[in-house]
């Protein structure tokens, strides 16, 4: 195998939760790609303007990022933290088949904000307790885990295509002009910049012709295994009420062995790591409670929010980049066809997707700081050559392929790498999520309006100052690490081959 036999070994044990966790990612990606093709559907179902549906966007961006900030919540114990991710699991399932019959835009905004909410908590839960299995060996993990995001995103489109409707799905007097408008206004919606289409005049009245339900109640049972697979980890654990009356260990009798061989020098760490450890990855608000903050160093509360900040820009490179491409691409001086133009954003998410996979086992003999470093360094030039050849059709291509890889793994190796520093007591987790989520927000909304008031051509360079600034923002992260304190003998001799999902004092928390 291509990884060594203690990191093999150390999977096989864990691996139950491990799978678990990644397939509900994939629930989370499923979710997140839907909405953009099946916008003008829903607008048809709820009969409702342009402007008032694409604020559905928008409900489900905010309730992600409060999802992300109060997911930590759940973390306390083992036991909290599956049983949220089988609620979210779930809830997500119930909205794919609730979807179809919101009639009232009011209606789909507050279903679609309930999966932001489980779609938040899937994504701190579910990096937190990997991080917490694997710790020094969660990169390679990590990069697997958000394979699945991606493949998800990438297979709910494709699921929702064949649905779709091919003209108005409102049939009226105006259907006949406004038909021919569909596919460039499909490709056009923009995640939270709801004004971008409001010179386009389609009819809100007549009679209702689409089929997209269909296609929310596939993903519906595609996503079901996922709240069925926490069940069975919750059932395994005896977390489940009407199984709870004995407890036993996750590992077998031999592994189990294995594992307390070194319990005197497990015991020593972890009554020192005790006392520090008590505070770390909680939830957002927790992490900024003042008692978190005695004895802490400056470079503690550097090293989170540079990487904060990396992730920022980065992630809100990738929201504004798929939002705004299509539109770059058609406008002058490109003027790219309108289909051809449409296969960017595809192409964007399918080598994010592509890197992802190229990742996990790039991440096994690479570190997560050199990942970053080629990764920012990589977008910076990437924007730096598409700035160059601007009227390059061709290039425009391939530096979209160039930013999808170059971006996949930032994030993972970001989460990485930030914990590794903060020897994974800080709470590295719950602020880079959070940060990424306010990015990804923060700078689409952004660059919508900038691109309205100065031209196609400022997508570029706004590409390009993200990307300075990530790079910036690393060197400041490098600079910290440098500076934090160094871990004791004692701590380094913890670590990372302890049994998943332990508390501090090497029990399993129920």
């Amino acid at each position: 195998m291509w990884w060594d036999e203690r990191v093999s070994a150390r999977f096989r044990r864990n691996l139950q939760p491990t799978l678990t966790y990644w397939s509900v990612f994939f629930s989370f990606g499923l979710c997140i790609a839907f909405l953009g093709p099946t916008l003008l559907d829903l607008r048809c179902q709820t009969q409702s303007s342009l402007s008032q549906i694409t604020w559905v966007f928008f409900s489900q961006q905010f309730c992600l990022l409060l999802g992300s900030c109060l997911g930590g919540v759940f973390k306390r114990t083992l036991a909290q933290s599956l049983f949220a991710l089988f609620a979210s699991s779930l809830a997500i399932s119930l909205v794919f088949a609730i979807i179809p019959l919101c009639h009232n835009v009011v209606v789909l905004a507050v279903v679609m904000a309930v999966a932001g909410l489980a779609m938040g908590c899937i994504d701190t839960i579910s990096n937190m307790q990997l991080v917490k299995i694997y710790q020094k060996d969660s990169a390679i993990f990590l990069q697997a885990l958000h394979f699945f995001v991606g493949f998800g995103a990438l297979l709910s489109p494709l699921i929702a295509d064949p649905f779709l409707s091919d003209t108005n799905c409102i049939l009226s007097n105006s259907t006949a002009n406004a038909s021919s408008n569909l596919p460039h206004i499909r490709k056009s919606l923009v995640p939270h910049h709801p004004g971008n289409l409001s010179h386009y005049d389609l009819p809100m009245k007549g009679m209702v012709v689409t089929r997209v339900s269909y296609a929310f109640w596939i993903m519906a049972l595609i996503n079901l295994p996922v709240p069925i697979a926490v069940f069975f980890l919750l059932y395994k654990e005896r977390m489940v009420p009407c199984f709870n009356s004995s407890s036993h260990p996750l590992l077998s009798a031999d592994e189990l062995a294995m594992e307390t061989r070194p319990a005197e020098k497990d015991d020593l760490s972890t009554a020192v790591q005790r006392p520090q450890a008590a505070g770390g990855h909680d939830d957002l608000f927790s992490c900024c409670q003042s008692k978190n903050f005695r004895g802490a160093s400056y470079t503690y509360f550097a090293v989170h929010i540079t990487g904060a900040l990396v992730l920022f820009m980065t992630d809100g490179i990738v929201g504004e980049y798929s939002g705004f491409i299509y539109s770059y691409a058609v406008e002058e001086p490109l003027s790219v066809v309108h289909k051809v133009a449409g296969y960017l954003p595809s192409l964007f998410w399918g080598f994010i997707t592509l890197g992802r996979l190229i990742s996990i086992p790039v991440s096994y003999r690479m570190k997560p700081a050199t990942m970053v470093f080629i990764n920012v360094v990589g977008v910076l030039i990437t924007f730096l050559l598409l700035l160059i050849f601007s009227y390059s059709v061709v290039f425009l291509f391939v530096g979209t392929a160039s930013l999808g890889l170059f971006l996949s793994s930032t994030f993972p190796s970001m989460l990485a790498y930030t914990e590794d520093i903060l020897q994974y007591r800080g709470c590295a987790t719950t602020v880079l999520v959070t940060g990424a989520g306010i990015g990804e927000m923060v700078l689409q909304l952004l660059v919508g309006s900038i691109i309205h008031d100065q031209g196609s051509y400022s997508f570029l360079v706004c590409g390009m100052i993200f990307g300075g600034l990530a790079f910036t923002f690393y060197a400041f992260l490098l600079f910290f690490h440098r500076m934090y304190p160094k871990p004791s003998s004692d701590m380094d001799d913890a670590s990372p081959d302890k049994p998943a999902v332990m508390d501090d004092t090497g029990q399993y928390q129920r």
